[in-house]
């Protein structure tokens, strides 16, 4: 299992991007799938995530409103809108079915 993470990059307050993860050696779409962020000092935190066979995303508080997950295939995608400096951070995808699995994240620079 493997995954592999695009999309990062610098933008301006309000701006946006959008970030995808491809998934290589399994079927994505048994496996829950999420997109995790951790910010400079401080711990990882859950951003959004869509359960094993399903397709409909759950946000956290930070993400709600803003960000949408979608899965397609063997991708995830993360559409993120309306970027703030304190999204700033590296963002991982992940999926798990019996443990975790983590792609290698993708920096994220919101400027003011």
């Amino acid at each position: 299992v493997q995954l592999q993470a695009s999309g990062g990059g610098s933008v301006l307050d309000g701006g946006s991007l959008k970030l995808s993860c491809v998934g290589s050696g399994f079927r994505m779409l048994s496996y829950g799938i999420g997109w995790v962020r951790q910010r400079a000092d401080k711990e990882r935190e859950a951003v959004a995530c869509i359960p094993a066979l399903q397709h409909a995303g759950y946000y956290s508080n930070v993400a709600e409103g803003r960000f949408t997950i979608s899965r397609t295939g063997n991708r995830i995608d993360l559409q993120m809108t309306n970027l703030k400096p304190e999204d700033t951070a590296v963002y991982y995808c992940n999926a798990w079915y019996r443990r975790d699995y983590w792609g290698q994240g993708t920096e994220v620079t919101v400027s003011s």
